[in-house]
């Protein structure tokens, strides 16, 4: 199914409405490893990208592990807040049961298991070893173990492991194997291939028509001054009007999944394994870490209300009208307002990924002859974890 974009898409336009990304797709997966080790749960939840950092690093542990999927109630903020470690927060009836034997090691993520982790700990009589993925918002002192990474402004501590990106389950294997199947897809296709990898609205980015006009023109401009293609794939945050604006202005032969399409069908992988070179919309943590993970250049496209380089700013964003909604002002106020653990900024991963030589923005040339080293951030925190179980 390789034919041009212009000829392909109207034929899927009907994908308005596209299904959500179902949030126990990340769990799916959940055969556990056979080998021996402490009795281990993962918590997930209703975020694919916690699901598939405590997933991977439950699998890269190599111990068995059982899965535990939660559901929430609408008031969870307020009983977690409240009262710390509690099953308050949760639908007991809708999630997986929690029953002794109580585990040994608790793998969580996110805001809303925590409190689940620091409950599982008493029931344990306190042996349960606690590992936090990310940044809580409890003390940091009720974690065994917190894994996170640049964009969360937690001190340097002894239970604290700075990473470089977050977790995945992207391995060299895995692409080699994905590659084999998929090759042959594109084999119509003239290269170099260009994977355009697009998220959508998260936190203080705010995906526009103009923005998406304007990674539709650099992304076309790329594979058409080399000759090449487009393998393009959206995501479930992905507006209908950032999405319309980029396809508008392809003028490339190219391969496009759109979600809603046949999941079996979904060539995200294959893009990792098999692009030539790599653009990723910059909201993304989980897809910036995949494309990082692949020895393929790496173009970070800015989302910000920045001029394309993620240098400066068009115009102050008290000025853009898309920037006075829900998130991007909470994200805003926050950042202004609260302490500094409790903030969030993307852009030091951006950031951290130009400066290291392993991506350009997205407009900028990429040095010619380097070379790309995929960080050890899953083995460096499977170390630490079993660390905490070798010293008893």
């Amino acid at each position: 199914m390789v034919n041009d974009l212009h000829c392909r898409y109207p034929a899927i336009t009907v994908s308005s409405a596209r299904a959500k990304r179902n949030p126990d797709a990340a769990v799916n997966d959940t055969a556990a490893s056979a080998g021996p080790g402490p009795r281990t749960w993962v918590l997930t939840g209703h975020k694919a990208g916690d699901n598939t950092q405590v997933l991977a690093l439950a699998k890269a542990l190599g111990w068995a592990f059982e899965v535990k999927q939660l559901r929430y109630r609408w008031y969870e903020l307020a009983t977690n807040r409240l009262l710390g470690a509690t099953l308050a927060g949760i639908d007991t009836t809708l999630s997986t049961p929690l029953q002794p034997p109580w585990p040994e090691l608790v793998i969580t993520a996110g805001r809303r298991n925590e409190p689940v982790a620091r409950w599982l700990r008493k029931q344990s009589g306190g042996g349960a070893r606690l590992v936090h993925i990310g940044r809580p918002w409890a003390a940091l002192e009720h974690f065994d173990l917190i894994v996170t990474t640049p964009q969360y402004f937690l001190p340097e501590r002894a239970n604290v492991l700075h990473n470089q990106l977050p977790l995945h389950a992207v391995t060299g294997e895995r692409l080699a194997s994905v590659a084999s199947q998929w090759r042959d897809r594109f084999a119509d296709l003239p290269r170099p291939w260009v994977a355009v990898l697009l998220g959508g609205d998260s936190g203080p980015f705010v995906f526009t028509a103009a923005k998406g006009e304007r990674l539709g023109q650099l992304a076309d401009a790329m594979a058409h001054d080399t000759g090449g293609s487009l393998l393009v794939t959206d995501s479930a945050r992905t507006p209908q009007v950032f999405f319309d604006a980029f396809y508008n202005q392809i003028s490339v032969p190219a391969h496009l999944y759109r979600w809603g399409m046949r999941p079996q069908d979904n060539p995200y992988l294959a893009y990792l394994a098999l692009a030539d070179r790599l653009v990723v919309t910059g909201e993304s943590m989980s897809m910036l870490a995949e494309a990082a993970a692949t020895h393929s250049p790496l173009y970070i496209f800015d989302p910000g209300d920045a001029s394309g380089s993620g240098a400066t700013e068009l115009r102050p964003w008290w000025l853009q009208r898309h920037n006075f909604r829900y998130r991007p002002l909470t994200h805003r106020l926050a950042m202004r307002l609260g302490p500094a653990r409790m903030r969030r900024d993307v852009g030091n991963i951006q950031r951290a990924l130009v400066a290291s030589g392993r991506a350009v923005w997205l407009g900028q040339s990429f040095p010619r002859g380097a070379e790309f080293v995929p960080p050890r951030d899953l083995e460096r925190a499977s170390a630490r974890v079993r660390a905490l179980f070798e010293s008893g």
